[in-house]
């Protein structure tokens, strides 16, 4: 089975789509698939952490004239993310039809904001079948397999979105997780029984191009958090602010240690006893290992996602640093309760369910 894959990252758009999509061509290629990437060359791509997976990835030159040089400039409004492709969709569309046109694709899996039926119906030709990966429900598609990962979304949100016909995935139990996730999964519940918080996790997505991360660190300064706890930090290595939080972190009374490109993930969050974290695709990470989160919404596209959690006190939102002050005393039964309900999302199982769905269709 061959599958190509149009994903983008970039410092505004951050890295989670990468991230799941190499969650989900991992699982493909340890099934006998053959994965292929293509990306656009925008500030903050991750084309050579794809590449160093081992993936073959076509690039996609960064257009740097407006985006309505086609003259469709009205209807190509309609769509709130269109700014994040880098060119029009018309010349995203043959960009990538000339990269996939020889693969003879099973599959084309896309993840994008800013493309929709439009775009797909362009690439309808010279693909097999074409999975989306959405978790906005905010526009058509005329695709075979649509996946939204999202806690609380349903079949409904998409009906009149999509062809008749179309297979729809809604819901965390697809969330797009790393094998290790669901292997850690025991673990990290049977330390969550006698609650503690000796670690502290803050990760707030690859870029965090506001730097909330150091907001934070200002604000733990002045926290009682006990004298005996460490602290991890996450970041990419395209985070703006990177070298700014690594100086601030050498000033703060406790252990700090920044990481960048972590690729033990799952076993960092497992060890982590309260995580500070972004509304985005690492939401599903934290749930599958019960971890107690502080949830800060860095975008509005992640709203959702953190109301749906907090309304079933899987996290604690923060709307803003002050919040977030007064929220983080949390006392050992709290920290259980948040445990529990956020354990009750997803068990990480996802990934192999959206595999076993390409195969059988």
């Amino acid at each position: 089975m061959k599958i190509g894959f149009r994903v983008d990252a970039s410092i505004e758009m951050g890295i989670g789509h990468v991230m799941r999509c190499l969650a989900l061509a991992d699982t493909l290629r340890a099934e006998g698939a053959e994965c292929h990437f293509i990306c656009r060359e925008h500030p903050g791509n991750l084309i050579d952490r794809i590449a160093s997976r081992g993936y073959q990835v076509d690039s996609l030159p960064l257009c740097h004239s407006n985006h309505r040089v086609d003259g469709a400039a009205t209807e190509e409004l309609q769509l709130v993310h269109v700014h994040w492709l880098g060119c029009d969709w018309r010349t995203d569309a043959r960009q990538t039809a000339a990269c996939i046109v020889s693969l003879n694709c099973d599959w084309l899996v896309v993840d994008h904001y800013a493309l929709d039926e439009r775009w797909e119906k362009q690439l309808r030709p010279i693909c097999s079948k074409i999975m989306v990966i959405d978790d906005l429900a905010d526009r058509y598609h005329d695709c075979d397999l649509l996946l939204d990962q999202t806690h609380g979304r349903s079949e409904v949100d998409y009906e009149q979105r999509t062809p008749i016909g179309c297979t729809l995935l809604t819901g965390a139990k697809y969330a797009l997780l790393r094998p290790e996730f669901a292997v850690l999964r025991e673990y990290s519940l049977q330390r969550r029984k006698e609650p503690r918080l000796e670690h502290l996790l803050i990760s707030m997505g690859g870029v965090d191009k506001d730097n909330i991360t150091g907001k934070i660190l200002q604000t733990l300064k002045d926290s009682c958090l006990p004298r005996d706890c460490c602290i991890s930090v996450v970041m990419g290595e395209s985070a703006p602010w990177l070298e700014d939080v690594k100086n601030q972190a050498k000033k703060l009374p406790w252990p700090v240690d920044v990481r960048v490109n972590v690729v033990n993930m799952a076993q960092l969050i497992a060890d982590s006893d309260l995580a500070i974290g972004a509304a985005g695709s690492s939401s599903w990470e934290r749930c599958c290992l019960g971890v107690p989160t502080l949830m800060f919404v860095l975008a509005e596209n992640q709203r959702y996602i953190a109301r749906s959690l907090s309304a079933v006190k899987a996290v604690l939102m923060c709307n803003g640093i002050k919040q977030f002050r007064q929220l983080f005393n949390l006392s050992t039964d709290a920290l259980k309760h948040m445990s529990h309900a956020a354990s009750e999302i997803t068990d990480g199982s996802g990934t192999g369910y959206v595999v076993q769905c390409l195969k059988e269709m």
